[in-house]
């Protein structure tokens, strides 16, 4: 019922600006040139000449492997690392006679760090793998001749298919729009996967084949499309339409980009253009990028540190072993004849020292191996999977309304969660919910509304704040008011007994508020839909404030339930409160525009009077007042100041009376501006308009709430005095995200903001004049110009202590991004407290991102839902999707995706912190037990006379890392706190120590390295000066070198394991499980490899059983070995948290002391923050708290 009354609407008839119809000029003369060569033959892509162009499937694929290149890419991935590499160099040598062990004892470790980590790559990338499958096998009709339409998988489409997409569902590919079930061809879209705007855009197919309504009407269409390459960009398009012999031109308003929906429309029909990468949104992305952590960045840095110590290590031991192998046979003359250097194998022969020498070297660089913990990395690698399960496993980042858990879709990135420095965010469906909310209005300079906003509702949460118990009482009124009311209405949160059910009648400016309450019904170009079996109405309108607009209407009373092409009808109330059933001809809209910043519309009632009904920005509508209009212009200026300090939108309601006469000229000038086809169209109309939108009377204005997303400024807050910086970045206008970022917090009253503009008049008139370069230059000088004001503006600012806000728009952000300009950009944007990015592209998105990543060096964090973030959060060093109700895009692109902005907070300062810290702990404890095993190694050389002898058994090397101290360092990685979740949530101040990475510093490592030295000194010289000379059986033998390796190791395994005992600050049972049960877990090793055959234990050979144990000295020793080498670290710790705390461990004596609830305590740790909150409600409130003691003071 619906869509046959909609296809008899003629709507360009009414609209001010058409819907878009093309005409060959400017760029069209390209066609066929260079960038412009695509040739489609609609309905008919496998003709001959189609075949010749070879263009590319409809298949997508965002998996970073294929079957064929998992193998090459996945090993280079892992041969990239340093360490990774220089085993798989030990390897090779394993099997040579310079090895000091045996073959398979090293290569083992190799091949199960390389698989695991390679198994985890396969499985992540399976699953992106999947949601391609998923993506590429949707299906759409698709024309199979005859006029036959069948459903088709996306991925078979090809270039020139006949595709017919209904209502609600996504487009495939990007398509030329040919016809729809509108008699004049149009559509509504809805582009947000692509821009992040909700409203809907109207699209109209070319005149020459709109009547295609049926699916038979294809059955014999044949047309060529010339048009422009593949491109990136989302807001142009060039090409024609050949149909026998004519040419007709095609512009943007006949293009429907994929991952974009038809909405309020039954169905389209549309060729194909453009296919799987060459469609403009993947061409806006780009492949998934290798990202790799700055820890492990670092880490790697930290191996090829520890790679040139070994390198040291070994020429050292070369060169002392040459010497000394030289000087064992001088004059024939045998100086250590027990060597019989006269008879040995090159390796030893003195009289080629310095072969021998080269030889040992290589030894020597086997030998050290130990020095790189190869399980470094798989240890790691099986922290973060089981890290990421607790993240995707935490029910506080659980959205039950959806279903959806938090899931970490790739685990490399965990510890940089705790590090990140700038946030930059989508706004739609990222800060907000896409819904606008009718919640206050001031009517006739009376404030009606008792609805509380976010942000009020944000500031009264802060604890002192003036406004909390005003809140209270005014939320207890409310619920009061709620408690019979009917269930919550959508687009609908006003409270006010005063003016609903019924009750306006009642008030003093009763007529007033009838002539607001028919323009909200009447002003608008949505249409209503009829639910046939419940009866009730619905509205599909260009924009979600607009949707709010007409629902407020009918909720107070106006229903407004039918549009015709010239009509509108309302059930609405006279003055003396009967409903009553009333029709308007619609004559004129004069639509929206962001230069306008106004809407009106022309009808007449039915008592025949012509009225002019407007609504817009009060920037604009207070001007065009008449004198006798301005009654309540005082007060509702005020009130629309107060419903901008709460974060709410605003606009202003006027009308005027026409007389006859006046409007005949004005509809005789605006249909010849309307007909006109050259550059000045639009402008010549905004001109018509601007005559007749004058001496309007103020009835009131409207506050409607962007309804953000639960919990967003409270996150916001936290994050801002975490000292994260947050940039928005969307495709909206102007207007929309300044009013966002006074919702959230971002933006307050009475902060100064540098807004850089491209729309300034001299740019205009250059654009219009046609000049398209000295258009580009211009523009390009007035955005440095506004670049060099803000800075001189900032630089003042500092002085002050003021916060400065950054608002750009889309056409300045292109120029501000240029080689000559971005550092002086980034300079700005950086020095301020919040940055604005308006209209912005994909690729804008990315290359903003790229920038501040690049230039600063920081860590950033790019948080999107639709598929026009792709390319942010893939540029970005972590990519976080939102889960929203729209599209898989941005979450199939991200690196974790969550169900709500606000689950950031816990993201980041909870799981963040921690993962940090866990990360950056575990690798300063790996090195530590490597340096202090590889030295130990190192100095017995020195005492063998770097014979390449190994003091301990070749499975006692292979094994150290792997099963004897590597268990409890995983425990360490994923279970250590140093801090409770609601202490991180509480002091967000701690996250700082991750952006400033002070637990992961060089000095940290460095101390760490230290210690292992200390710890292997402490233990070789204790262990040898013990046991050279004294007796060690009963028969007076003293040990040899089997008793001192497995002395030696058990000193080792008891230090390192005990070291990890102290770092630990939450002991769980698995920590004790791992740490004393290594230590058994070795004893059981040493009994059980030592009673093996002594062809397989070797030095091992019951070496415990029958030397160690029955030994007093052996337990002795390793009770004072492992005291001493634990004493220095134990003193350290002690005076660096007495005098030098950290701030974690400020936080744990708070928490010790029992002092966490204590106000005037916690706020003097607070003091310590290493940056001035700038944004967010805290800052907000203490802005005003400052502002209202000045006050104070001046009338003091």
């Amino acid at each position: 019922m619906v869509g046959a009354r909609r296809r008899k609407q003629h709507f360009s008839r009414i609209h001010a600006f058409s819907c878009g119809k093309a005409s060959f000029r400017g760029d069209h003369s390209l066609i066929g040139g260079p960038g412009f060569s695509r040739v489609v033959y609609c309905n008919d892509p496998e003709c001959f000449e189609a075949s010749l162009h070879n263009y590319n499937d409809n298949y997508v694929r965002s998996t970073k492997y294929t079957l064929a290149t998992f193998f090459p890419k996945s090993l280079f991935e892992q041969f990239r690392r340093a360490a990774n590499f220089y085993f798989l160099i030990c390897a090779v040598l394993a099997f040579t006679p310079l090895s000091p062990y045996s073959a398979v004892s090293n290569i083992l470790p190799l091949v199960v760090v390389i698989g695991a980590t390679m198994g985890k790559e396969a499985v992540e990338d399976w699953r992106r793998k999947k949601q391609d499958i998923e993506v590429n096998n949707r299906e759409v009709k698709m024309h199979q001749g005859d006029g036959v339409f069948e459903h088709t998988k996306w991925m078979d489409l090809k270039v020139g298919d006949i595709v017919k997409v209904e209502k609600d569902e996504f487009f495939p590919a990007d398509l030329i729009l040919l016809s729809s079930s509108y008699e004049e061809a149009i559509c509504y879209v809805e582009t947000m996967n692509l821009d992040g705007e909700t409203n809907l855009k109207l699209k109209q197919a070319s005149d020459v084949t709109s009547s295609l309504h049926e699916d038979s009407s294809f059955q014999n269409f044949k047309a060529v499309i010339r048009c422009e390459d593949p491109n990136a960009n989302l807001y142009s398009f060039v090409g024609s339409l050949e149909l026998g012999d004519e040419q007709h031109p095609l512009s943007p308003q006949q293009l429907l980009l994929r991952d974009s929906k038809l909405r309020n429309t039954d169905y389209i029909f549309g060729v194909v253009i453009f296919t799987g990468r060459d469609t403009k949104v993947i061409q806006n992305s780009t492949e998934p990028p290798s990202k790799r952590s700055k820890v492990e960045k670092r880490m790697d840095k930290i191996v090829y540190f520890l790679f040139a110590v070994l390198v040291v290590l070994s020429i050292i031991g070369s060169i002392f072993f040459g010497i000394e192998t030289r000087e064992d046979l001088e004059n024939g003359v045998m100086t250590r004849w027990y060597l019989r250097p006269d008879e040995t194998t090159i390796y030893y022969d003195p009289k080629r020292a310095a072969v021998a020498a080269i030889l040992q070297f290589l030894t020597a660089l086997m030998l050290y191996s130990y020095l790189i913990p190869i399980s470094l990395y798989v240890s790691i690698e099986i922290v973060k999977v089981l890290q990421s399960i607790f993240i995707n496993q935490d029910l506080h980042m659980y959205y039950e309304e959806a279903d959806k858990p938090a899931r970490a879709r790739t685990s490399n990135l965990n510890e940089e969660l705790g590090q990140v420095d700038t946030i930059l965010s989508d706004k739609t469906g990222t800060l907000t919910c896409n819904s606008m909310e009718f919640i206050k209005c001031s009517i006739a300079g009376t404030s009606y509304g008792h609805g509380i906003t976010e942000v009020e509702r944000a500031l009264a949460w802060r604890k002192g704040s003036p406004l909390a118990q005003e809140v209270a009482v005014v939320e207890g009124q409310v619920k009061e008011e709620n408690k019979e009311e009917k269930p919550a209405v959508k687009g609908f949160n006003f409270v006010d007994e005063r003016i609903m059910n019924g009750n306006w009648p009642n008030e003093p400016h009763d007529d007033v508020i009838q002539k607001f309450l028919r323009l909200l019904a009447i002003c608008h170009t949505a249409i209503p839909e009829v639910d046939e079996e419940t009866g009730r109405i619905s509205y599909e309108a260009e924009s979600p404030d607009e949707a709010a607009f007409v629902v407020a209407a009918k909720e107070l009373g106006f229903e407004f339930y039918e549009r015709t092409q010239t009509s509108i009808s309302l059930y609405e109330f006279n003055l003396s409160g009967k409903k009553v059933k009333r029709s308007y001809d619609l004559l004129n809209i004069l639509e929206f525009s962001s230069s306008r910043k106004r809407m009106s519309v022309i009808v007449r009632n039915e008592e025949g009077k012509l009225l002019l009904l407007c609504k817009g920005a009060d920037s604009v509508m207070f001007e065009r007042l008449a004198k006798n209009g301005q009654e309540f212009a005082e007060q509702t200026k005020e009130h629309i100041e107060e419903y901008a300090d709460a974060g709410l939108r605003t606009l202003v309601l006027a009308y005027r009376e026409i007389d006859e006469e006046e409007y005949v000229k004005f509809n005789e000038e605006f249909t010849e501006a309307k007909n006109v086809v050259s550059a000045d169209r639009e402008e010549m109309i905004e001109e018509v308009a601007e005559k007749i939108e004058r001496d309007l009377i103020l009835l009131g204005a409207t506050a409607v709430e962007d309804k953000l997303q639960n919990g967003v400024p409270e996150c916001i807050d936290k994050l801002a005095q975490a000292g994260i910086k947050i940039w928005v970045l969307t495709g909206d206008k102007m207007e929309t995200a300044i009013n966002i970022g006074f919702a959230c917090s971002l933006l307050r009253q009475g902060m100064k903001q540098v807004v850089i503009n491209s729309e300034t008049p001299e740019n205009k008139a250059l654009e219009k004049s046609g000049d398209k370069t000295a258009a580009a230059a211009a523009c390009k000088a007035s955005v440095i110009q506004q670049i060099a004001e803000g800075k001189q503006l900032l630089a003042s600012s500092n002085e002050n202590s003021e916060a400065l806000a950054l608002i750009v728009d889309g056409k300045s952000l292109t120029h501000a991004l240029e080689d000559d300009v971005k550092d002086s950009f980034l300079e700005l944007a950086i020095g301020c407290a919040s940055v604005i990015c308006c209209r912005s592209s994909p690729k804008q998105k990315a290359l903003v991102t790229r920038l501040v990543k690049t230039k600063t060096g920081s860590t950033t964090l790019a948080i999107g839902d639709g598929a026009n973030d792709v390319g942010m959060l893939q540029e970005a060093d972590i990519g976080v999707g939102i889960s929203g109700v729209e599209g898989m895009q941005a979450v199939m692109s991200s690196d974790i995706a969550i169900a709500q902005f606000r689950y950031l907070e816990r993201l980041l300062l909870v799981h963040g912190h921690w993962c940090y810290r866990r990360i950056s702990s575990m690798i300063c404890y790996f090195f530590y037990k490597n340096i202090a095993f590889g030295f130990t190694i190192f100095f017995f050389e020195i005492y063998a006379s770097f014979s390449g002898q190994a003091v301990y058994n070749d499975w006692f090397l292979s094994l150290y890392n792997v099963f004897f101290t590597s268990l409890p360092v995983i425990a360490l990685g994923v279970f250590d706190q140093d801090v409770s979740s609601r202490l991180c949530l509480k002091f967000p101040l701690l996250y700082q120590e991750g952006i400033q990475n002070v637990l992961f510093s060089w000095l940290r490592i460095l101390a760490w390295a230290f210690n292992g030295v200390l710890s292997a000194t402490i233990i070789f010289f204790f262990c040898i000066r013990a046991m050279q000379h004294q007796a060690f059986r009963k028969g007076g033998e003293v040990a040899g070198l089997e008793v001192l390796g497995a002395t030696m190791y058990t000193c080792v395994v008891w230090v390192v394991n005990c070291q990890m005992a102290l770092s630990i600050t939450y002991f769980t049972y698995i920590q004790h499980l791992f740490i004393w049960g290594g230590i058994i877990l070795w004893y059981i090793f040493l009994m059980a490899y030592g009673a093996m055959d002594p062809n397989i234990s070797t030095t091992a050979y019951k070496v415990f059983i029958e030397a160690c144990a029955p030994a007093g000295s052996f337990w002795l020793l390793t009770l004072l070995v492992l005291v001493t080498s634990l004493l220095p670290y134990f003193a350290y710790s002690a005076i660096q948290i007495r005098f030098f705390p950290m701030y974690h461990q400020m936080i744990q004596w708070i928490r010790s002391d029992g002092q966490s609830d204590d106000p005037e305590y916690c706020h003097i740790v607070r003091q310590r923050s290493l940056r001035h909150t700038t944004v967010g409600y805290t800052a907000r409130f203490e802005a005003k708290s400052r502002s209202s003691e000045e006050r104070g003071e001046g009338h003091r």
